[in-house]
Parts: C-alpha cells; structure tokens; sequence
C-alpha cells in the first residue's frame, strides 16, 4: 500500500541565476515534500491537476523518475500548470512571484474525478496537505476535501497538515483563519511555525502558539534553528545542528522537514527524534539553491529509529 498521499499545486519554478537569467525548473510546497518523502523511502503519490501540455509532461516524467506515485494526476485539455519565479537575496532569503489564477490545480476539487479522488484517501496511512493547498479551492471545494479526509480517518488514516501561509492567497485574515481552525480541529499532526502563525496571531508568543493549534501532535518550528513539539500537553523543545556551509536559499526548507519528519513518524519513530531528522534535511537543502537538491547531496541515516518506549508512537 502507498503509505503517503500528498494533494497540492506544481508549477513552473523560475529560478535566480547569474546575470539577470533565470534557470526553469518546477516547484510547489506539497510537491517539494512528496520528492523528499520518496526519497527517503516512503512510498507517495501527488494528487492534483495538470494540463496537456508539454510542461504538465515534463512535470510527470519528472516525478515518476523520483518514486513519486502519479497515477492520480489529473490532466485537463486547454489548461496550463501555474508559474512562479524565486528571487533570493544576499543571506539567501527568497522572494516569491506567482502567475497561478488560471491554473489547472485550482479545478482539483470541483470535477467529474473529484469523488473518486477523495474516497481513494482511505487507502493511504497519512493525507498530507498545507494551507497553500486550501487557499486554492473554494468553500465548496474545501468542504468537499475535508469531508474526503473525514471519512479517509475514519479508515485509519492519519490528516497532516502543513500551515505554510502566503498571504496573497486568502481575500482576508478571517476567512484565512476559519479554513485554519477548521484544519487544525481535524489535523493529527500540524507542522506549524512562527513564520506561518504570528500574521494570523499578532502578538502571541512561542508558547502561546501551540495553545492555538488542537491536537496532541504539534510542531511549531521558530524563528531560530529549534522547534518546539506539543506532545499530549506537555512541551519539548528541539534544537538543530549547526551548519557546516553556509545558507544559499532558503526554498523548500519547511517542506523538507516536513518530509523527514513525517517519513520519520512512518518508520516508527517517535516525534522528538523525528524533529531532528526534519532540522537535518532541511540544514542540508538551505546550503543548496533551488527547492529540490541534487540526490548526490542527500544526507543518509538521518530517519533513526523506531521509538523503543511507547512514548510517542506513530
């Protein structure tokens, strides 16, 4: 069985290059994580829409050469994937640009194949989805893609949720907000941080944003190289291994540690040590430009092993 359903948006990913060119390649938070998940050895499908043009096909061939499941994309004729383009600053911090209004993904929930997508998500052991994923449909179609996890939990399987926020992809903070909450009361996990939170929640401190997410699986990454984990109400924190190179681009970083963690929690690993494997991933694909870093540069071993106390248990 695929262990791993992974449901987002892929586009073209423009990126910053010597002499005012751009190098093009292809990106988006879900997609980032379902490479990294496979990887490291999870089995993972994506789940979304894509046009019938050559790019959408290069898209494909380009994830089946990385493990990752695509039996479940969806191609729609006439539509075209979304665009965006990545400008990285001295300290490799990045600037995103996106062309996306009319892309095939934001059909994903309102087609003829939506039902059958949705009643397939009770055969995966996760439903890994982020916010960016929800800014893309409308109410109806997110009604409709969390009653599919409803009935996908009921059938055993787990709702991780990632709380990547991008502003510009809600009309306002309350109804960001409310799409939020409706997650977070029906996530097993969350993959939060302070970057994502503090515009939703002005003012709240490092302790005060666990409080706001339900659940007794919580991971609030914070500004410096640490997390910290809600555990059944009690608070640990995490601190990541310093770098040994330094920081190029700072793309993908969440979306590594989302998939070292949650490949990690797969393996049986209990969620503090599944934290520092999400901090090692993502320590090694900040020191490397672009989203998705060579496979020669992959860190090995850095999954542990299973939890051996009943601790913390997947």
């Amino acid at each position: 069985m695929t262990r791993v359903a992974c449901i987002g948006e892929c586009m073209v990913e423009l990126k910053q290059a010597e002499h005012g060119l751009f190098s093009r390649g292809y990106g988006g938070d879900t997609l980032n994580t379902a490479v990294y998940l496979a990887r490291l050895g999870a089995g993972t499908d994506y789940i979304t829409a894509l046009g019938d043009d050559t790019l959408s096909d290069e898209m494909i061939a380009g994830w089946a050469a990385e493990g990752v499941g695509t039996a479940k994309v969806l191609r729609l004729p006439g539509k075209l994937p979304g665009l965006y383009m990545i400008q990285t600053d001295d300290r490799g911090e990045r600037r995103f640009f996106h062309w996306r209004e009319s892309a095939a993904a934001r059909l994903l929930m309102d087609l003829p194949q939506t039902s059958a997508i949705l009643e397939s998500l009770a055969s995966y052991d996760i439903v890994y989805l982020s916010a960016i994923t929800l800014s893309l449909y409308s109410d109806g179609g997110r009604a409709r893609l969390f009653a599919g996890i409803r009935r996908a939990r009921e059938s055993g399987a787990r709702f991780a949720f990632d709380t990547n926020f991008r502003a510009r992809g809600w009309p306002d903070l309350s109804v960001a907000r409310a799409v939020y909450q409706d997650a977070f009361d029906l996530a097993d996990i969350v993959l939060a941080s302070t970057e994502d939170l503090l515009p939703l929640y002005p003012g709240a401190s490092n302790e005060d944003l666990p409080a706001r997410v339900p659940g007794g699986e919580v991971v609030l990454k914070l500004s410096e190289p640490a997390s910290i984990l809600r555990l059944d109400g009690a608070l640990h924190q995490t601190r990541a291994e310093p770098l040994t190179k330094p920081v190029v681009d700072t793309t993908a970083a969440g979306d590594s540690f989302a998939a070292a963690y949650l490949a990690a929690r797969l393996a049986g690993v209990d969620p503090v040590n599944a934290a520092r494997a999400g901090h090692a991933l993502a320590g090694v694909v900040v020191c490397h430009p672009g989203a998705i870093i060579p496979r020669t540069a992959m860190p090995t071993n850095i999954i542990g092993t299973p939890a051996t106390s009943g601790k913390a248990t997947p």
